[in-house]
């Protein structure tokens, strides 16, 4: 059998540059993986493919592991199959890309499992039709996404850092939130552009200065007490905070796992679900053999 670490990513800067002929909106954004992560357990079939899934609630239909399973037997044409247990720790609809990077685990899990040999570069292509979120979560570390996210430029890598991820106890729509961000006149805000620039030049504090995601006007207007939760984790000494993706998960990075240890009872204690983790050089781990369980999902590297 196989396991997999699916980690979860937080949007340190996003820009929405418009709405693309295909549907899909133009973003330029920068991508970080956190070591929160969903284990999945991967076994051999003679055929079918089967989910079981503990944690998390999930949606049953659509399931993105599923259907990237069933996408790679189709590309590749293999007639065996899997039985995939999903421990999901990453909270759903929440703008942590938990199930693109479940999506990504899949393909890489099953590439290796059943010995297809698939080039990274064949699977990549396949993690983009699942979704814009997949070929990054595949990859995993820093990268700035161009086009709908999912044209990936290489950054130099964060240092270890304490990841603060604190969630209301309801989700948002991806579309909706979109859908509501079409209908306003917003100005235009560069804060990607600029953290990649930064990030490039080997200036990751103050890259880090220049994080913020255009959805936060959006989305602060309808729940403005995520306006107030990134300011007291602002004032709790973090180096940055924001909106990840569509939230309404709001993520602040400090300078070490401790320090965002120590802050987290204080967000815990005024009834927000909270997750303290590290930021991470990876998107998927792999691992053979048994006696792995969903222990490991913290690990940090």
């Amino acid at each position: 059998m196989l396991l997999a670490l699916a980690r979860a990513k937080v949007n340190l800067a996003l820009e929405v540059r418009g709405l693309r002929a295909d549907g899909y909106h133009e973003v330029l954004t920068v991508l970080q993986s956190v070591a929160l992560a969903d284990v999945l357990l991967f076994s051999p079939a003679a055929e079918g493919l089967f989910l079981e899934v503990s944690g998390e609630p999930v949606p049953r239909e659509d399931n993105l592991v599923l259907l990237a399973a069933e996408r790679l037997r189709q590309a590749t044409g293999y007639r065996g199959g899997a039985l995939i247990r999903l421990q999901k720790n990453i909270p759903v609809a929440a703008g942590l890309g938990g199930g693109s990077a479940d999506a990504a685990a899949t393909l890489l899990a099953l590439n290796r499992l059943w010995g297809l040999g698939c080039p990274e570069e064949f699977l990549l292509t396949l993690a983009g039709e699942l979704g814009a979120d997949v070929p990054f979560c595949l990859r995993g570390g820093t990268f700035l996404g161009k086009g709908r996210g999912d044209d990936l430029i290489p950054l130099p890598p964060l240092p270890t850092l304490g990841v603060l991820l604190v969630k209301p106890l309801y989700g948002l729509s991806t579309a909706e939130v979109y859908k509501e961000f079409d209908l306003h006149l917003i100005s235009p805000a560069f804060p990607a552009e600029i953290m990649g620039r930064r990030l490039e030049q080997g200036h990751w504090q103050a890259a880090l200065r220049e994080s913020g995601n255009v959805l936060e006007e959006v989305v602060f207007r309808r729940c403005p007490e995520l306006r107030r939760l990134k300011e007291d984790l602002l004032g709790a000494g973090a180096l940055c905070a924001g909106l990840s993706g569509t939230g309404p998960t709001v993520f602040a990075l400090f300078s070490s796992l401790e320090e965002a240890l120590a802050q987290s009872s204080f967000f815990l204690l005024q009834g927000w679900r909270v997750w303290v983790a590290a930021t991470a050089r990876r998107g998927i781990r792999l691992f053979w053999g048994e006696g792995y369980g969903p222990s490991v999902a913290g690990e940090a590297r």
